[in-house]
């Protein structure tokens, strides 16, 4: 089984570890690329080595974590500072369209692939960079993992409960948003080269990724002086917009304008919150949140949350339950939109995992797909293809 999509034909060479990097490198894949996964000899991707652990029959353990963000990939373990291995990567990037590294700042220099030393040589190379600080700056050649960004990008300020301790989003988005910011910029830099017929080097920092996503928290604080903080679920200018306690648990509901908020209290037989002077319009509804809150919870607490989904969704109210993961991967609209897909692992079998959110009318979402490799498992072809076989 190979990768099919827009990208096929193109070459995708991947010298990236853990998340970031390898995220991106499958989404180019999943979207068609052919991504030849470049690793260090013995131990390879340290993601090799992190849990989740599955078990397959004949007792051969694999790395969960490792599976999930490599799917489709070849794998070609090299020691860049070995002259033989040299020669096969030098080979893999004549016929490269794009590189994607993600080592700090100056690694790639020290080892004389850096995008200087590489952009004559090879001029129509895109050449994509994933780090935790970017390439320029006072912070250029500091390490940095996905908490480190959610930290330093203000992220985790904003995560939580008022009074509550610094608390990191329950998925890695420090490096999953720089690994879509990569695919972005890569597949700009794809679009530049057919107007320019030249490469380019795309630079994506963690940081910079998580100042991009932190959207009003910065225009809230620009506008009134005031250091945004934890809000829980709620969102710090539309209200209702949270999740909110029922019966036997909680679910979010979400009102942007004052006729969905008028929907909701008819759906809770409180039509005279709609002309309430506190809550007629959002402004008012933001300025007495707490006040909103406690009298909706006072009616939403007398009924079980499948009731009031119900009723919510009969009325069109943009509403849902709190799902866990397992609800999610049984959930009828992500089944539907093959958000579950399958790897056909040669040892484990078919393994679910997380699909490819990008649908194109134009190119198949396949229901499968290509397993993740075994370190160095695709050397002889690779060769053989390169000719130095």
């Amino acid at each position: 089984m190979k990768n099919s999509g827009p990208f096929t034909g193109l070459l995708v060479v991947d010298l990236t570890r853990v998340l970031a990097g390898p995220y991106c490198a499958m989404m180019l894949g999943d979207l068609g690329a052919r991504v030849i996964k470049v690793e260090p000899p013995v131990r390879g991707d340290d993601s090799r080595h992190y849990g989740p652990y599955l078990t397959a029959q004949s007792g051969k353990v694999k790395s969960g974590y490792f599976l999930s963000v490599n799917r489709g990939k070849e794998s070609i373990a090299l020691d860049l500072k070995s002259e033989a291995d040299r020669k096969v990567f030098e080979a893999l990037l004549s016929r490269a369209d794009v590189l994607i590294e993600n080592y700090r700042g100056g690694t790639m220099e020290k080892l004389g692939y850096g995008y200087d030393a590489l952009k004559d040589k090879h001029p129509r190379l895109i050449y994509a960079a994933v780090s935790g600080f970017g390439h320029t700056g006072p912070y250029a050649k500091r390490p940095a993992y996905d908490m480190i960004a959610q930290a330093m990008g203000g992220v985790m300020s904003l995560t939580g409960h008022a009074g509550g301790p610094p608390t990191r989003v329950g998925t890695s988005t420090g490096d999953i948003t720089a690994a879509l910011f990569a695919t972005i910029g890569v597949a700009t830099a794809l679009y530049d080269r057919e107007k320019t017929g030249r490469g380019q080097k795309v630079d994506v920092a963690m940081l910079d990724s998580q100042v991009g996503v932190l959207e009003n928290a910065i225009s809230r604080y620009v506008a009134t002086g005031e250091v945004p903080g934890k809000l829980g679920s709620r969102h710090p200018s539309i209200a209702p917009f949270a999740a909110f306690a029922t019966k036997d648990g909680h679910i979010a509901l979400a009102a942007g304008n004052d006729d969905l908020f008028a929907r909701i209290a008819r759906v809770l037989g409180r039509e005279a919150w709609a002309s309430d002077p506190r809550f007629a319009t959002n402004p008012e509804r933001v300025r007495h949140v707490d006040a909103l809150t406690a009298e909706m919870e006072a009616v939403l607490k007398t009924r079980p949350s499948r009731e009031w989904l119900a009723l919510l969704d009969e009325a069109q109210v943009p509403s849902g339950p709190i799902n866990d993961v397992a609800a999610v991967m049984s959930d009828p609209q992500v089944l539907a939109r093959n958000m579950i897909v399958e790897s056909l692992d040669p040892d484990l079998g078919p393994i679910r995992m997380q699909g490819n959110p990008v649908k194109l009318s134009a190119h198949e979402d396949p229901k499968t797909r290509p397993a993740a490799p075994e370190l160095d498992e695709d050397r002889a072809h690779i060769l053989e293809w390169l000719g130095l076989f």
